[in-house]
């Protein structure tokens, strides 16, 4: 039986929203037949970059702070220029999600950050792959990427308010990112196996 391919979601989470979505990537990756690995980056070890090193696809999640990535997630980001060096990810696949407490709130500016650091590493990024959802009158906020991002997966969601009152159309917006990164990774892997035969 050939090995099961494998996500890690490497996130940093400050009060538990990015948590939910990080979970909610994994269920929307497991449930396309993904092996998905939890790499929390605020304390890293050498189980943890093991396991990026061995994924076939990294999700970068983050809240976004100020206009980015939480400053936990940027020391994480730094910490990879060994691995930068000598483009040990690259042709990996990547993909990124944020949440903040304003609507707009500058995520694209952290989904764009997560983007270019794949970049940086070479590796291939996968967008959400959805049109946006409540931006004609008859739509709602209900609908899956309801805020309009394509980078990645983004929610928003009041700074006083707990991470169990997401808004469950940000959640699902999350597991449909998951499932798109296994399937899109899945893709991948079968064309590598594909031109080996060759």
């Amino acid at each position: 039986m050939e090995k099961p391919l494998t996500i890690a979601i490497a996130y940093h989470s400050g009060r538990g929203h990015t948590e939910v979505l990080a979970q909610s990537v994994r269920a929307g990756a497991q449930a396309a037949g993904a092996r998905v690995v939890m790499v929390t980056v605020d304390a890293m070890d050498d189980t943890k970059w093991q396991a990026l090193d061995d994924a076939d696809a990294i999700v970068f999640g983050s809240p976004t702070y100020m206009g980015s990535a939480s400053g936990k997630f940027h020391a994480f980001a730094e910490s990879t220029n060994k691995r930068w060096a000598r483009q040990a990810w690259k042709d990996k696949l990547g993909s990124g999600f944020t949440i903040g407490a304003c609507k707009a709130g500058d995520k694209d500016s952290t989904l764009g950050y997560f983007a270019t650091l794949g970049a940086q590493h070479g590796m291939i990024w996968v967008s959400l792959g959805l049109l946006p959802g409540w931006h004609l009158s008859h739509e709602s906020e209900n609908d899956l990427n309801r805020l309009g991002y394509f980078n990645g997966a983004a929610a928003t969601l009041l700074g006083d308010l707990p991470a169990d009152e997401m808004h469950k159309a940000d959640i699902a917006t999350a597991e449909h990112l998951g499932d798109r990164v296994a399937r899109m990774t899945a893709i991948q892997l079968a064309g590598r196996a594909a031109l080996a035969a060759e």
